[in-house]
């Protein structure tokens, strides 16, 4: 009886969780959801577990417990709307102001970028080989997400190219010690025969 009772336990765990769910409604059809590392859309609620649809498609079953207990975002409760940010880092000599005014004309130029609320062009940091820069928009939802800022890299590549804004990557100076360095030919027969 104590290893049937250890048994059970899981199976009235998940469908007390089941009732929870269903009374508290955290998650609804259709919604997209992230639980623990499984992102995806809801698309069957049971009293035992739950159904999520995720980005390859695939059916994934998770307990309903695992969504009381563990940490649940839901990207639709109330509000589809989500944010996109893009990180570009320019070389030092750039010009600052410059960068900022076409990050933002980039992302005015997109439909699908929301005006309200507005895009911003941040310049975050002075890093050790770049000036790093964000630009953060909002769109309506979370499957626009990926394809807006596929969109916004393309264009941002594009319009500094045409700026002739350099794209930093890390970068080292070595630094030689300034000796003279003495250098001696050798025979290699010469030595083999000795």
């Amino acid at each position: 009886s104590v290893g049937l009772g250890f048994g059970l336990q899981e199976i009235v765990a998940n469908f007390v969780s089941g009732i929870v769910i269903l009374f508290e409604r955290p998650i609804r059809i259709g919604d997209t959801v992230t639980v623990g590392a499984q992102s995806g859309t809801v698309s069957k609620i049971r009293i035992r577990a739950t159904t999520i649809v995720d980005w390859d498609r695939r059916e994934v079953i998770i307990p309903n417990k695992t969504f009381i207990t563990e940490q649940l975002v839901n990207w639709t409760l109330t509000d589809p709307t989500t944010r996109a940010t893009i990180r570009v880092g320019v070389s030092y000599e750039t010009d600052i102001e410059l960068v900022e005014k076409l990050l933002l004309e980039i992302a005015t130029a997109d439909s699908r970028v929301l005006k309200d609320p507005p895009p911003a062009a941040l310049f975050m940091e002075i890093a050790d080989s770049t000036l790093n820069f964000e630009l953060r928009v909002f769109v309506q939802g979370l499957s626009d997400k990926v394809l807006v800022s596929h969109s916004l890299r393309s264009r941002i590549n594009h319009e500094f190219r045409a700026h002739n804004i350099d794209m930093a990557f890390p970068q080292r100076d070595l630094h030689f010690d300034a000796k003279p360095i003495e250098v001696r030919l050798v025979d290699a027969a010469a030595l083999t025969k000795s």
